[in-house]
């Protein structure tokens, strides 16, 4: 998928001796790592700068699902929450956590984690989570008696929603930054029944699972995002397994979410049909440095597409900026979405026969 891939173990203390990174366990039950940086502030000074409409985030929490690495979409999102004063909580797939608090503990993403004024992105915690579970009862034995599971336990969503609202009580904004489609490089016409419901539960219904669970403990005003994709309604080659028709799922789950969250707790939904990006997740598809070229070649914006620009997106998909906008996909992909033929095809069609 173009999105990151799915992401406590009892607390243990974590340190680093490099580059002043430390990591400090909430006083709780819960078994998430708490990150921090010697050399960094509160990231508040973006939002409380003199600009006509700032996003100011401070003391709003967020939980961003499917953060493992420093080059997705799901870390974009979190820097810039993180930029505009929000606190931030990561859910991490299991398989991936312990290289993640690796790296993160070696400094090996302090670079990325520069804010504006030089401070360092802090995670308040991180728990495992592996989002194709949704309870215990869900978890086949094989995954149970895994080294990598054992090591972290209580990783379904309802354990790690659990936690949160033990560590933090409340949260207000929720991002779905993942996605898993086993066969994703096989053409609908070969993709396996199995193959396809993985994708559907990986991608799709992990968010619906996730807003069961979270909406709860969400403030009302509250904002719910996912990542999807064009191929939700347009046709991808290549982009198989049943991805296109999960993140179809994903949309259309986004508008009926929208509609029972807001009723229910006053909550907003919103989804981000983000153009390719070439994130190590992403690279699973084969061939996404095609599509970034014929993105940049024939999107109506003539450019590349950054990480940055979704998650200022999300950012303001997430402020009160945004009090009225709920049940969107929203297109951050230089306008691609609204092309019906490759400019080169269209242009030599207008051409005059010789």
């Amino acid at each position: 998928s173009l999105s990151c891939t799915m992401m406590s173990a009892q607390a243990r203390l974590l340190s680093s001796s490099r580059r002043g990174v430390s990591a400090r366990v909430r006083p709780s039950s819960s078994s998430a790592r708490r990150f921090s940086s010697s050399r960094s502030s509160p990231a508040a000074s973006a939002a409380a700068s003199n600009t006509t409409l700032p996003i100011d985030l401070r003391g709003k929490k967020a939980f961003i699902a499917g953060i493992a690495d420093d080059q997705g979409y799901g870390w974009a999102i979190a820097k810039s929450l993180a930029q505009a004063g929000c606190e931030i909580i990561l859910g991490t797939w299991v398989p991936a956590l312990n290289i993640f608090e690796t790296s993160l503990r070696r400094g090996k993403f302090d670079e990325s984690r520069k804010l504006s004024d030089g401070s360092l992105m802090e995670f308040a915690a991180i728990y495992p989570m592996d989002a194709v579970y949704d309870t215990p009862e869900d978890v086949p034995a094989d995954v149970a008696e895994n080294k990598r599971y054992v090591a972290y336990p209580g990783f379904t969503v309802s354990e790690c929603a659990d936690k949160v609202k033990a560590d933090f009580g409340t949260v207000d904004i929720v991002v779905h930054s993942l996605a898993n489609g086993p066969e994703v490089a096989k053409p609908l016409l070969e993709t396996s029944r199995g193959g396809y419901l993985a994708a559907v539960s990986a991608s799709s219904y992990s968010m619906v699972s996730m807003a069961q669970r979270f909406t709860p403990i969400m403030n009302p005003g509250g904002s719910i995002i996912s990542l999807t994709y064009l191929a939700a309604e347009r046709v991808v080659p290549g982009y198989g397994g049943g991805m296109s028709s999960a993140k179809a799922a994903l949309e259309a789950d986004t508008r009926v979410l929208a509609w029972e969250a807001g009723q229910k707790y006053g909550v907003r939904v919103n989804t981000i049909s983000a153009g390719p990006l070439g994130s190590r997740a992403a690279k699973a598809i084969g061939f996404i440095g095609t599509m970034i070229d014929y993105s940049e070649q024939n999107a109506p914006a003539p450019k590349g597409l950054t990480a940055s620009e979704v998650g200022d997106v999300a950012c303001f998909l997430s402020s009160p900026l945004a009090s009225a906008c709920t049940g969107l996909t929203m297109y951050v992909d230089n306008g691609l979405n609204c092309m019906a033929v490759a400019p080169s095809v269209g242009l030599k069609a207008l051409q005059p026969e010789a």
